[in-house]
């Protein structure tokens, strides 16, 4: 079947660009998330999956989410930072599934986000960015 819109894969290397920005927006958000408004969520449910050193987990996991966002923004070992964040992100989504009192986010959420980190993870960066492609 043909393209209905030819002219605008011009612009196919924007779309990456676009999903990066938006997902390390996303990341660096939930990552001060976990220093301020959810950071008794997590610690609840850090204890419960009796993760030791709850606290310590809680800031590792908010200054990866951070750095990584920015990375992602940046453009910036965009494919090891999507890699990263996939992980997490599977991780959470399972901790939602396990105790889905304690986090205020949906399982729809989570399949979006790790759907464009694997977009990105197999894309790369796109424009824009300090990756260069070989």
């Amino acid at each position: 079947m043909l393209n209905p819109f030819p002219e605008l894969l011009v612009y196919s290397l924007l779309a990456p660009f676009i999903l990066r920005v938006v997902v390390g927006i996303i990341f660096i958000d939930l990552g001060f998330l976990l220093f301020k408004g959810e950071k008794e969520r997590w610690l609840n449910s850090f204890r419960a999956l009796r993760i030791a050193n709850p606290i310590l987990a809680i800031k590792i996991l908010g200054v990866i989410e951070i750095i990584a966002g920015i990375m992602l923004i940046l453009g910036f070992y965009t494919q090891i930072s999507a890699l990263i964040l996939a992980i997490i992100t599977f991780a959470e989504t399972y901790i939602e599934y396990k105790e889905s009192a304690i986090l205020k986010r949906n399982l729809i959420f989570y399949i979006i986000l790790f759907a464009i980190l694997l977009s990105l993870l197999l894309s790369g960066a796109g424009a824009f960015a300090i990756d260069l492609p070989l």
